[in-house]
């Protein structure tokens, strides 16, 4: 099975957009698409409450004509137009969709931040994390949801398998980041949300692109639109990922970033299994 995760960061704006960012965003969908993986997990959509609109779909389903889409968007009382997450999987595909609450602080369960396709031996479910926020403003949020999340997965692994990805909003450790000094108190490199990402794995879940590559050294999957060359000077954050359950680790083929270009902010991340 292939199947790829992507922070989209506004899948309007990567469908519909003529922007120079817009035109990168359709170039990395053009790259997903030649992939043909089985299913597509989108977080960031920054979709309505209503979901994608008559036009989204209709573009979706040009661009990936075999393929069943659901989402989950932010509703009130969130934000409008705000997270959100979409999963597209082949047409011939039977899963069940749920659409977790998992008893989140805030309106963080309003959001639309999990989608959970269950098949017959296994899980998978996506996650957009929610960012600690400018300030660490949503730190204590954070840690509660971590805590939250991380009781999902291990109750839906009692069950069966789990694979889960999603921009998780965290670099784990300081190989996981170009510059970890500077970054201590940093959202996404604190100690409490590196923590709660340890308390996760703990769980029994694995990593799956360290399980894969090791301690390797300067792959990421995050640069800063802020920071202009931030790509070019590889000035990255790995906070993306694949997890499994840890006894389906050994059934992992691939786990990698799909290179986006010049294009900064989230890159896909491709992961392949022998089920």
């Amino acid at each position: 099975m292939k199947v790829i995760s992507w922070n989209i960061d506004s899948l309007n704006a990567a469908l519909t957009g003529d922007s120079a960012r817009a035109l990168l965003s359709q170039a990395v969908l053009y790259t997903i698409m030649e992939n043909n993986p089985e299913v597509i997990a989108i977080q960031e959509t920054k979709l309505s409450s209503k979901g994608p609109t008559k036009k989204h779909i209709e573009i979706l389903e040009e661009k990936f004509p075999d393929y069943e889409i659901v989402w989950n968007s932010s509703v009130e009382p969130a934000r409008k137009s705000y997270a959100g997450t979409m999963f597209l999987y082949k047409n011939y595909l039977t899963p069940s969709v749920t659409f977790p609450r998992i008893g989140a602080p805030g309106t963080m369960d309003e959001e639309g931040r999990i989608i959970t396709l269950e098949f017959e031996n296994f899980y998978l479910t996506q996650v957009y994390t929610p960012n600690a926020g400018d300030g660490l403003k949503r730190l204590e949020d954070r840690k509660n949801w971590d805590m939250k999340y991380a009781d999902y997965l291990a109750e839906l692994d009692k069950e069966k398998q789990v694979i889960a990805t999603g921009d998780f909003n965290v670099a784990h450790k300081e190989i996981d980041l170009a510059h970890p000094e500077s970054n201590r108190r940093s959202a996404g490199f604190t100690d409490e949300e590196r923590q709660g990402f340890t308390n996760l794995l703990a769980k029994g879940f694995t990593d799956t692109f360290r399980y894969i590559h090791g301690d390797v050294t300067g792959i990421y999957s995050w640069w800063a639109q802020r920071a202009k060359t931030s790509k070019i000077n590889n000035s990255g954050w790995r906070i993306d990922y694949w997890l499994v359950s840890d006894r389906m680790a050994d059934k992992v083929l691939k786990s990698e970033m799909i290179d986006s270009g010049p294009r900064q902010d989230h890159t896909p991340l491709l992961f392949e299994i022998d089920l």
